[in-house]
């Protein structure tokens, strides 16, 4: 990030524009909006900002800038159109210590205007530092249409109010008396009655919440999904949205921690097969301590919390004390990798079935049915498999499963850096080690990526022959 996004306090305060052109009338139709003195300097003004300063909106000086113009500006604008009058503009707002912004130049630029999505006071910016101006605006018709009209009257009502609000105790009940405010109780006041209506409604809201009792703790078992923000649930994502306390896996993808509120304390409860690690019972209490607390937890688990994810000795922790709790299920690894080789899970005349395994728990590698699997056919999504290749492929063969059976691994399913490894059980270890995997895998079993299956041998034959 080269530009940090802030809002400047521009009240009262100078803003100086260079320009009396097309550039100059459309920076000025956005500064207008503020409480900003403006000045323009303009030798030949174009008659908009001519009648904006016959209208005392600005101050027009018919002329070109020169040193000590720029004294006391807080902001900037070249918009002079021409590259030669910019430099020497800008290069006296800058000795005049204004920052500098010049018009159509991101790289001689001290700031940017974002693209804006105007709901006063609410107003939301958009920029993306000069890389994609049509994508910016892009995002703005996309939001101008979602965000209603009727955003701004109810943001200034509640600004009024903030004062009166803080006989709620900061914190939670402070945040669902505003959160019942602008999304429910506010809205239907403001059709009912507009801002009157609105202004009636908060009294009533703030007398109800005064006398409700505080909400009491809950923790929701999220489920964040293999890694892509995309294919987080939108219960998943409402849950991080009012969580209070976000206590995190080590594979739950950084992308999707940045959507937790920014209030929220997160906090990591990573583990890692055969490595550091935090102890389940340290968990557990953490979990129970938040929720007793008052707090909104989300347990944020990667993949899916019912598979492989220690999720009924976390619910039995808070229900021994009785609290409140919930599931919300993510898609789990398995489908996430099967789907990026482009095969199903279960196929009619293949497989009726499907095994998802561990490759190692508690007490190091895991052992399975490994009879039932090496049959022909057999299909299984194997989680924590990448550091157990060996033992698997070993215990397989050994119970007559064919050398040739496809196996493929995914490392960092749906990620950006996603990557695949096709392979077969007697090569399996091998091709691993040569493609020296970063980040979780899932091994497929008897799966291969839809191009390279029609080209594998058929195994029947093989395996009959053991």
């Amino acid at each position: 990030m080269q530009h940090f996004p802030i809002f400047i306090a521009l009240a009262g305060r100078r803003v100086v524009v260079s320009g009396g052109g097309d550039a100059a009338i459309a920076k000025l139709r956005l500064l207008l909006k503020t409480e900003a003195h403006l000045t323009v300097f303009a030798s030949d003004p174009a008659a908009e900002i001519a009648a904006w300063a016959e209208a005392g909106r600005l101050r027009l000086v018919r002329r070109a800038m020169e040193p000590g113009d720029a004294t006391c500006a807080a902001l900037f604008y070249g918009a002079d159109e021409d590259e030669a009058e910019d430099a020497r503009t800008a290069a006296l707002a800058r000795a005049d210590g204004a920052l500098v912004n010049i018009v159509d130049n991101l790289g001689d630029s001290q700031f940017i205007t974002p693209a804006i999505v105007d709901r006063d006071p609410v107003t939301v910016a958009i920029g993306t530092e000069g890389a994609a101006p049509v994508l910016a605006r892009a995002i703005k018709a996309d939001l101008e249409a979602r965000l209603p009209q009727t955003l701004g009257p109810l943001a200034r009502i509640g600004k009024a109010f903030r004062k009166m609000a803080e006989a709620l105790p900061m914190g939670r009940k402070r945040r669902d008396f505003w959160s019942d405010y602008y999304f429910d109780a506010g809205p239907r006041a403001y059709e009912e009655g507009g801002e009157d209506g609105a202004e009636r409604a908060l009294d009533t809201l703030l007398d109800r919440h005064l006398a409700s009792e505080a909400r009491p703790g809950h923790v929701a078992f999220v489920g964040s999904g293999p890694g892509d923000p995309e294919l987080l649930t939108l219960k998943a994502r409402n849950a991080l949205d009012t969580a209070d306390v976000v206590i995190h896996d080590r594979l739950v993808a950084p992308e999707i921690l940045e959507l937790a509120r920014r209030e929220a304390i997160l906090i990591d409860a990573g583990k890692e097969g055969f490595g550091a690690h935090t102890p389940q019972g340290d968990i557990n209490d953490m979990i129970v301590d938040h929720v007793r607390a008052g707090a909104q937890v989300v347990r944020l688990k990667s993949g899916d919390p019912t598979v492989f994810g220690r999720l009924d000795e976390e619910i039995e922790a808070v229900d021994a004390h009785g609290l409140s709790w919930s599931v919300v299920p993510g898609i789990t690894a398995a489908s996430a990798s099967v789907a990026a080789i482009g095969q199903s899970l279960t196929r009619r005349g293949r497989n009726a079935s499907v095994r998802y395994l561990t490759g190692h728990d508690m007490k190091g590698f895991a052992d399975h049915d490994w009879a039932t699997l090496a049959r022909p056919g057999e299909v299984a999504a194997i989680y924590m498999g990448k550091r157990a290749a060996r033992f698997i492929q070993g215990r397989l063969m050994m119970h007559g499963a064919a050398p040739a059976t496809p196996v493929t691994v995914i490392a960092n399913a749906s990620r950006a850096d996603q990557k695949i490894v096709a392979t077969t059980l007697a090569q399996l270890s091998t091709d691993l080690s040569a493609a020296d995997l970063s980040g979780p895998a899932l091994v497929l079993y008897g799966l291969a990526p839809r191009a390279a299956a029609a080209a594998l041998p058929d195994i029947q034959p093989q395996q009959e022959a053991l």
